[in-house]
C-alpha cells in the first residue's frame, strides 16, 4: 500500500505480513537459506527479489528495512551496508575506475575526505576539489567528469549547496551525482525528488537514533545501482540481521524524534549566539548564516546539528568540553542523547592543519549534536560550562 505521510511511512513501510501473525519484523539470524528447488544456483548478479540463499547477499529482515528507507527517501530501491563507509567506498568502487575523474566539496566529513584524497589516488581515480559554493561546483565539472560527491549540509561547518542546480549541470555533462544527506534525513530533505542519482545516508545517526548500531544506506529512484548491489556482495559490506531490525525499529520514529531535533538545534543555536562567551555558530537556520535563504528552500528543518566558536581558542574549548554535565562528550552524531566533539580530532584528525584552517574548521570549534531533552536543561549545561571556560 502507497502511504502519503511521511511519519505512516516511518511505521509501516516495507513490511509484510509474517506467517506467524507476529507485528514487528523477525530477526531472520540466519547465514544461509535452504534451496526452494533442486535446480542447481546458477544466477550471475543478484538473487531475484524474495529469494534467499546466503545473507551477505540479502535477507529478510535487511529487506524490510531497505524498503522503508526507500520510501522515506522518495526512491525506488535501498541497499543496506554495514556502515556509512562501507556504503561509500562500494558506490566509488562500482563506477569509478583507473582515470576516471570526480568532483567532490572539500569541506565533506572527515572520514570521506580521508578516502578521497589519500586512497582514491592509489586507484588511479583523480580527484578534483571544489569549495561548497553552488557556482565553483558546477564550474570544476567537465565533460572528463564521471561523478560528482556532494554532501549537504556539510560536517561540520553545516554549508549548503544548491544541489538541484549541480545536478542539472552535471547531467549534462553526462555524470553522476551522489549526495551524502545525513545531516538533513529523509524528513529535512530529499535530493531524489530534485533528479538526485543517488543519497547515501549514516544509517548509524539519525535513521537510527540510538547510538547503538552501525549502518550505511544507498537509495536511487529509477538509476541503476545494481553495480553497488555486487560490490557489496564481493567487499562483503552486508548489513547484519540483528542491526537491520535495530534500524528498522529506529526508524518508525524518525519523523518524531526529528520534529524534537529541530527544535532544539533552532533554540540551541539562538541560546549560543547570544552567549557572550561564544565567538561564532554556525547553522542554517539562522538568520546570521550565509546561506540561510539557501537553507529555507531546500530544507522543510533545519536539523539538530550545530557548530560552534569558544572564545578564548582550543584550551578554552577544551574546558567547556570537559565541563558539560548532561551533554557526553562523544564523538558521532544523531542519537536522542546530545553528543559533543571537536572536529579536529575527531572527525577531521586526519586532516592536516593548514587544510583545516583553510576550510573554517577552527582550533576553538565544538561540534555539537543536539538531542531530545528538555532544552532548558540543555541550555543550562552550555551555560555553566560556557561561564566555566
Amino acid at each position: 500500500m502507497a502511504y502519503k505521510g511521511i511519519s505512516t511511512k516511518a511505521v509501516h513501510s516495507g513490511e509484510r505480513p509474517e506467517p506467524t501473525g507476529a507485528v514487528n519484523t523477525p530477526i531472520y539470524q540466519s547465514s544461509t537459506f535452504r534451496f526452494p528447488t533442486d535446480e542447481p544456483r546458477t544466477w550471475e548478479g543478484e538473487v531475484p527479489e524474495g529469494t534467499y540463499v546466503y545473507s551477505r547477499q540479502s535477507n529478510p529482515t535487511v529487506e524490510v528495512a531497505e524498503r522503508k528507507i526507500a520510501d522515506l527517501e522518495s526512491g525506488k530501491r535501498c541497499l543496506l551496508f554495514s556502515s556509512g563507509m562501507a556504503a561509500i567506498s562500494s558506490i566509488l568502487m562500482a563506477y569509478l575506475g583507473k582515470g576516471d575523474v570526480m568532483v567532490s566539496q572539500e569541506d565533506i566529513y572527515g572520514g570521506t575526505y580521508n578516502l578521497f584524497r589519500n586512497h582514491l589516488p592509489r586507484l588511479g581515480i583523480d580527484v578534483k576539489w571544489a569549495p561548497s559554493d553552488t557556482e565553483a561546483l558546477i564550474d570544476a565539472i567537465t565533460p572528463r567528469t564521471k561523478m560528482v560527491w556532494l554532501e549537504s549540509p556539510t560536517n561540520p561547518l553545516l554549508r549548503l549547496v544548491d544541489h538541484p542546480e549541480v545536478v542539472r549541470a552535471a547531467h549534462e555533462q553526462g555524470a553522476i551525482v551522489a549526495i551524502d544527506n545525513t545531516f538533513a534525513t529523509p524528513v529535512n530533505q530529499r535530493p531524489l525528488e530534485s533528479g538526485m542519482d543517488i543519497v547515501m545516508e549514516s544509517g548509524t545517526k539519525y535513521l537510527a537514533g540510538h547510538s547503538d548500531l552501525l549502518a550505511g544506506a544507498v537509495v536511487s529512484d529509477g538509476f541503476d545501482i545494481s553495480p553497488v548491489h555486487e560490490k557489496r556482495s564481493v567487499l562483503g559490506g552486508s548489513l547484519d540481521p540483528f542491526a537491520s531490525f535495530l534500524l528498522e525499529r529506529g526508524l518508525k520514529t524518525l519523523p518524531l524524534r526529528m520534529e524534537r531535533h529541530n527544535f532544539n538545534g533552532m533554540c540551541i543555536a539562538r541560546f549560543l549566539e547570544d552567549h557572550p562567551a561564544v565567538e561564532r555558530v554556525h547553522y542554517p537556520g539562522l538568520e546570521s548564516h550565509e546561506q540561510h535563504e539557501l537553507a529555507k528552500r531546500l530544507l522543510s528543518g533545519f536539523g539538530g546539528m550545530l557548530s560552534f566558536e569558544v572564545k578564548g581558542g582550543r584550551r578554552a574549548a577544551e574546558n567547556v568540553m570537559r565541563s558539560l554535565r548532561t551533554i557526553k562528550m562523544a564523538t558521532s552524531l544523531g542519537g536522542v542523547e546530545s553528543l559533543v566533539s571537536m572536529p579536529l580530532n575527531t572527525s577531521h584528525r586526519p586532516l592536516p592543519p593548514e587544510e583545516r584552517a583553510r576550510m573554517g574548521i577552527t582550533d576553538s570549534m565544538l561540534r555539537l549534536s543536539v538531542g531530545i531533552e528538555d532544552v532548558e536543561d540543555l541550555e543550562a549545561d552550555l551555560d555553566q560550562a560556557l561561564r566555566a571556560s
